[in-house]
């Protein structure tokens, strides 16, 4: 993912990732950040708590979002 993605992108991907989760497998979410965009890492962050409180329901988080580069690394587990 992008940190300025689409409404309906952002819903597309949810929906596949829940998908996954239901299905017993762990997702790992990235966020990649290009040129300027890392002045807006904040952006990345907030994606990444908006996707956590949209699966807090099914999944549970594994590894913290955490900085490596110019990625921001989410993984989630199923509950």
């Amino acid at each position: 993912m992008r940190p300025n993605i689409g409404e309906h992108d952002y819903n597309f991907k949810v929906k596949n990732l829940c998908k996954f989760l239901e299905e017993g497998n762990q997702v790992k979410i990235t966020i990649m950040f290009r040129g300027r965009e890392m002045r807006y890492l904040d952006l990345g962050r907030e994606l990444l708590d908006r996707i956590t409180k949209h699966t807090e329901e099914i999944a549970k988080v594994v590894k913290e979002p955490k900085l490596e580069g110019r990625n921001m690394i989410l993984v989630l587990m199923p509950k």
